[in-house]
């Protein structure tokens, strides 16, 4: 239940603390004294958009804060504690709006997103106002409310219903994806398979170009290198037809170096230590002379290698100039290109697999469409009943209410219904969509019967707001309405801003809004009236004056009420 809202600097409301009890509470006054902006600040409370429009001119923010009472275990407490609110024995809510158009909200002294806010209005308030009956002007909107008032049931078949048509809708955008592609898909698998026809022709193998490209360098200078070896092997071991007095090389000469030198090392350290290195050097000498000797013999001068060298390198540069700069990059798009190839013709499998599914799909949402269909008809019929029921307490009794449900010719995202409620406001005639049969005042109380049906069948939201809704209705038709409200209120807090005093004499609490200037700043504030101020504010509603004759009406109206002038 709603305890009391605090405004600041919202609209012309400088500021004003209304306390709300239990029971109906009216809300009347003055067009333009503000009535609009209380409502306002209930919906900033309940997450609804904000404007720097609203703050308060010459104010650098509006502040609305709300305290509810709610019991530990309803949802709007529990989802409070888990955005990490404290809820002790109140709820508090707060919103800031400021002058740059920024918002904030806080939920139990902890502040969260604006869309909190709306997650527990749902469960705190239920904000009905004349923009409501337009909703009775759009088919989906009675679908909407049938589904509602069929609470558990309407639920668990429409969500049984929309998961499926989801998947079907899934299949099929997969199934036509794959079709529209499949020219694609057919290029793109002969490009890769003539690609992996053209590696797997070569038999490349790792690291093969490098290797190659050495090969065939050794084997295009074959002649140089052995003249250039077989000359420094002889400048090193000597010609092998050295006698005498030929020439045999480096190593005849270190061999000579080392003979002098072991003659005469043994009388000095120093010149010994020059021998053992000079015995090293003509070792190493020895072992290169040795080596370049093998190199001579194993140079091959083969042309015909040499020719199979270079066309086996051009065969892989024609595989490196398509896929990839190296042979082991030619290689890893092999493999890629493999397991891409299983992959697209994987896709036909799938496309038959995707259209047995999506036949399957479509069975199953069909037969479900027939379930939300039964369960839809079934919450027609009572709310049908429901809302007649009402409007009888509503000076409307010989109203017959029809919420038909037929089939909507194709399965869409709600299933396959239109709804529709019609209404026969007299005896004989035919029921008509009420968007087009209801008048003004019959529409306001048609709205009226609808969401006091649907209240009492969900029972969860524990206050109900209702803006001018019942605009366009008068005389008996208003006390009618006045007392349709009263009795919603023996079960929830209800409060109701009325410009009619046959609805505001049925309040338990009545307040009035009402403004003030003193040729410069203009104010709004909020009082509760009771005894002769009661009277005076039921009098101006109805005759516009505080005359005698005006008060005598309000308190006769009062008495034919049974209610009291110090409500």
């Amino acid at each position: 239940m709603l305890q009391e809202i605090r405004i600041q600097d919202l609209g012309i409301i400088d500021e004003s603390l209304i306390e709300f009890g239990p029971g109906l509470t009216v809300l009347t006054g003055e067009t333009g004294a503000g009535k609009t902006m209380v409502v306002t600040s209930l919906g900033l409370l309940l997450g609804a958009r904000s404007d720097s429009a609203m703050v308060r001119e010459g104010a650098d923010r509006a502040v609305v804060e709300g305290v509810f009472d709610v019991p530990a275990d309803h949802p709007a407490t529990v989802r409070a504690a888990e955005a990490g609110g404290d809820v002790d024995e109140s709820l508090v809510l707060v919103r800031t709006v400021s002058g740059e158009g920024r918002s904030r909200a806080h939920v139990g002294g902890r502040s969260a997103p604006v869309g909190v806010l709306g997650e527990l209005g749902e469960h705190l308030v239920a904000v009905h106002g004349q923009a409501d009956q337009w909703r009775l002007r759009r088919p989906d909107e009675h679908r909407e409310l049938v589904d509602a008032f069929g609470a558990e049931p309407v639920a668990a078949a429409r969500t049984a219903y929309e998961t499926a048509y989801a998947a079907h809708a899934r299949a099929v955008t997969a199934l036509e994806t794959l079709r529209t592609a499949a020219r694609e898909r057919a290029q793109e698998l002969d490009l890769l398979r003539r690609g992996l026809e053209r590696i797997e022709a070569a038999e490349p193998q790792d690291g093969e170009d490098a290797a190659l490209r050495i090969e065939d360098e050794r084997l295009a200078h074959a002649e140089e290198l052995r003249q250039g070896s077989s000359e420094a092997q002889v400048l090193l071991a000597g010609s092998d037809d050295s006698y005498g007095d030929g020439d045999d090389g480096v190593i005849g000469a270190l061999a000579r170096a080392r003979t002098a030198l072991s003659q005469v090392s043994a009388n000095d350290p120093a010149l010994a230590d020059l021998e053992r290195r000079l015995t090293e050097v003509a070792h190493l000498v020895t072992d290169l002379a040795s080596d370049l000797s093998g190199y001579v013999a194993d140079v091959d001068l083969d042309p015909g290698r040499l020719a199979w060298v270079q066309q086996r390198r051009a065969e892989l540069g024609e595989l490196t100039r398509s896929y990839g700069d190296t042979v082991d990059e030619v290689i890893a798009w092999g493999r890629d290109a493999s397991r891409r190839v299983l992959e697209l013709e994987g896709d036909d499998d799938r496309i038959v697999d995707l259209e047995r599914q999506v036949a399957a799909l479509d069975a199953e949402r069909s037969t479900l469409a027939g379930e939300l269909t039964e369960a839809r008809r079934a919450a027609a019929s009572r709310l049908g009943d429901r809302i007649a029921e009402e409007l009888s307490h509503l000076a409307m009794g010989s109203a017959r209410v029809v919420v038909s449900v037929t089939p909507a010719g194709r399965l869409g995202s709600h299933g396959a219904d239109e709804v529709e409620i019609g209404l026969a406001a007299n005896v004989g005639s035919a029921p008509r969509s009420v968007s087009r049969v209801a008048s003004g005042g019959e529409l306001s109380r048609v709205m009226l019967a609808i969401e006091v049906a649907t209240a009492e069948a969900s029972g969860s939201v524990p206050t109900f707001v209702f803006d001018e809704v019942d605009s366009g209705v008068g005389g008996r038709a208003a006390l009618d309405v006045g007392a349709r409200l009263a009795a919603l209120a023996t079960s929830a807090q209800v409060i109701v801003v009325t410009h009619l005093a046959q609805v505001a004499a049925h309040a338990d609490h009545h307040l009035v809004v009402s403004k003030s200037d003193d040729g410069q700043v203009t104010r709004s504030g909020v009082r509760r009236v009771i005894g002769q101020d009661r009277v005076a504010e039921l009098a101006r509603m109805m005759a516009g004056t505080g005359s005698e004759a005006a008060l005598e009406h309000a308190r006769d109206l009062l008495a034919d009420l049974g209610r009291s002038i110090d409500a």
